[in-house]
């Protein structure tokens, strides 16, 4: 079986471990990637590594950055060359990258599948909409990455085969746990400097630890003029360190060199947290988080840290300090983290529940 993966979010290496997976079953992988992906203030460039297993074809994208707008110019003939048994395209179902390849994939007679984030029911004007309905009635299947995704595919009319299946999953011999921690108690904050990640919440609550703590930010984005600002104004300048966004290979490094992960995101009208996937990277690597209870973020970290009413500055500044205070409960739920995510999130476990859709696809096809 060979399968193609379109995908802007394959640009990122440690996230095509999952190919390798889904090669060691046996599937022929071809990823169709751009050379870049810019979101949130930022450029992730394709990333380089062995991609031992698969192939990866590197096409050219047009407006770049842009969600709903984006396709790749050249993608028909790349479908032509590969000539794949199935087409996955990693892409919501209303972007105009999602309706061009699932309308080329159709005029070769190539079975297609998309993936889905959206938690929410927002309804898109046309020709959003009329995209949405043409891939809703031209794919043989859905990946919803949670529950509520798969129920607003549901409620929105998608009546095919629905398979709940996250969108990737985290590689636990690189993100593995580290020797015991011996420098000052210190807080992660890894994600985008956007509002809705909640940077303000996390600098705030920060500053309520004890002096001898300290805070780590990796991230880039529009609010990083307003972090700098807020980390003079409270006089933290010599407690907090402000890095750009590092490559996904180093990240396993930084999350062991932290005590607690912060995930305070805050939901929207038009957004709520789909997944956040660096819950699963420090979870992997045996290190606690404190996260509020915006969207999917509860049933992804379970009981493997300590959940806040989101928005709540105070109910976050004391989770900290309580695990400031508590090595052992901090143990605790580094230990739990670790084996949730070798129970439900690890490459191996994604891949197999992929690849048992995508036979399911083309046995029904046959």
């Amino acid at each position: 079986m060979r399968v193609a993966v379109l995908s802007k979010a394959l640009v990122v290496g440690t996230y095509r471990r999952k190919l390798q997976e889904m090669a060691r079953l046996g599937i022929d992988v071809v990823a169709i990637v751009p050379p870049e992906w810019r979101e949130g203030g930022g450029v992730q460039r394709l990333e380089q590594q062995s991609d031992l297993g698969y192939r990866v074809l590197v096409t050219p994208i047009r407006w770049n950055g842009h969600f709903h707008l984006h396709y790749y110019p050249n993608l028909a003939r790349v479908l032509r060359d590969i000539q794949p048994d199935l087409l996955h395209v990693d892409e919501e179902p209303y972007n105009l990258s999602t309706f061009l390849a699932v309308r080329s994939a159709r005029e070769m007679n190539i079975p297609s599948v998309f993936f889905s984030w959206q938690n929410l029911a927002r309804r898109y004007p046309p020709p959003f909409s009329w995209m949405e309905s043409y891939v809703y009635h031209n794919v043989r299947a859905a990946i919803a990455g949670s529950s509520e995704a798969a129920r607003v595919l549901r409620d929105k009319g998608f009546d095919g085969p629905v398979a709940e299946i996250p969108q990737f999953g985290v590689d636990p011999d690189l993100f593995h746990t580290g020797g015991a921690k011996c420098r000052p108690f210190t807080v992660g904050f890894p994600n985008r400097l956007v509002p809705a990640k909640g940077p303000m919440l996390a600098v705030n609550a920060f500053a309520r630890l004890p002096a001898d703590a300290r805070l780590k930010i990796v991230g880039d984005g529009p609010m990083r003029g307003e972090i700098e600002a807020a980390v003079r104004n409270l006089h933290l300048g010599d407690r907090v360190s402000l890095q750009p966004r590092m490559p996904s290979a180093e990240m396993p490094d930084y999350l062991r060199s932290v005590d607690v992960v912060l995930l305070p995101s805050v939901s929207t009208s038009r957004w709520k947290e789909q997944f956040g996937r660096v819950l699963i990277e420090a979870m992997s690597c045996g290190v606690p988080v404190v996260a509020s209870d915006s969207g999917e973020i509860p049933r992804v970290l379970g009981d493997a840290g300590l959940i806040v009413p989101e928005g709540d500055e105070s109910s976050l500044a004391d989770a900290l300090l309580r695990l400031y205070r508590d090595s052992l409960l901090r143990t605790r739920l580094g230990q739990r983290g670790r084996a949730r995510v070798l129970e439900r999130f690890t490459h191996a476990r994604v891949a197999e529940a992929t690849v048992g859709l995508y036979r399911e696809v083309l046995k029904k096809r046959a």
